[in-house]
């Protein structure tokens, strides 16, 4: 099994980009990181970062299983979930929100900061209403759980606490 990590527009500045928002963690070390955690778990992670909106909506659509897959570009096969950071255009792109919505991959939104106590403009997300789920503001530690819900809720198939079975 495999999940996506898929990070958009500025996150490859991570480590670099406003440290008193973001931190001193690159997203290399953010990669290496949950790659390390999805492998204990025995889940390949694919990694993806672009700047380029178009590239963000075939990275879903490969995952899905929807668009042939491309020789050296993330996903190497078809996901079981995805880990997403739109950046900014979670408040603008109605193409990502329907690519997200428009797949039926599982996708779980998350955020680095609490886009919530920022400009009124970040207070709106047109990703979220159409993702499993919704991390925001817990630093990377947010893109850690949200990897292992994917896990247990999309490869394990289980949930917290774990259903009990009669």
């Amino acid at each position: 099994m495999r999940i996506l990590l898929l990070n958009g527009p500025n996150l490859n500045l991570l480590g670099a980009r406003e440290p008193e928002k973001y931190g001193l963690t690159s997203l290399a070390c953010l990669e290496e990181a949950l790659r390390a955690q999805a492998k204990a778990e025995g889940v390949e992670l694919d990694c993806l970062q672009s700047n380029i909106e178009g590239e963000l909506v075939d990275a879903l659509q490969r995952a899905a299983g929807l668009k042939p897959l491309d020789p050296g570009r993330a996903p190497a096969g078809k996901c079981a979930a995805c880990i997403f950071n739109p950046g900014g255009y979670t408040h603008t792109s109605v193409v990502l929100r329907d690519a997200v919505a428009g797949t039926g991959l599982p996708v779980y939104e998350v955020h680095v900061t609490n886009v919530l106590s920022r400009e009124d403009f970040r207070h709106r997300s047109m990703i979220g209403p159409v993702a499993a789920g919704s991390i925001i503001g817990l630093g990377f530690q947010g893109y850690a759980l949200a990897l292992q819900a994917a896990i247990d809720r999309h490869v394990k198939g289980v949930g917290f606490p774990p259903e009990k079975r009669a």
